[in-house]
């Protein structure tokens, strides 16, 4: 009842304005003319379908450990970390590989199995092995053909023989 009257008065102009048109980003009826001309006040909260992950070359690695170490106040690091979008984790991984002496350790690697190298030969064997596997099908096909000619050919063989012998 208080809040019903507080809107009545128009003190909380706030809680009046959003009360009749709440959405679900909070942004009130009055800021969504702003949205209609390209001007975003809220980021897009939908989530990608499919994260991808960052990959990081070894020159920027290297540009972004120079600059962590040119950092001497004490929140000029967390600044430069935030505005590249890096945890503090992603330095001490990077000192470690450089510290190891290789600037291919910086460098990103692809992830997953390792692609194999098509074999000429293999493909051929393969394309080979399926023909073979054809003609096998169609030699049992054949067979069975012929098995069946020949049992069709016996039983026309008895059914004209007893014939013939009752004429002679």
């Amino acid at each position: 009842m208080e809040k019903k009257d507080n809107m009545s008065n128009g003190t909380n102009h706030k809680d009046e304005e959003m009360e009749g048109a709440r959405r679900a980003t909070g942004i009130s009826s009055s800021l969504a003319p702003h949205r209609s001309r390209g001007i975003n006040a809220v980021p897009d909260p939908e989530v990608v379908e499919k994260a991808t992950r960052r990959r990081f070359t070894a020159e920027y690695k290297l540009r972004i450990l120079r600059e962590a170490e040119e950092c001497k106040e004490q929140h000029q690091l967390g600044a430069m970390l935030r505005r590249e979008g890096l945890y503090h984790s992603n330095l001490a991984t990077w000192r470690k590989q450089v510290e190891k002496g290789t600037i291919d350790a910086l460098s990103s690697k692809k992830r997953g199995p390792k692609a194999k190298k098509s074999d000429p030969s293999a493909r051929r064997i393969a394309e080979q092995e399926r023909e073979i596997l054809k003609l096998r099908s169609k030699l049992r096909k054949a067979e069975l053909i012929i098995e069946a000619q020949k049992k069709i050919a016996e039983l026309f063989q008895e059914h004209l023989d007893p014939k013939e012998e009752e004429n002679s």
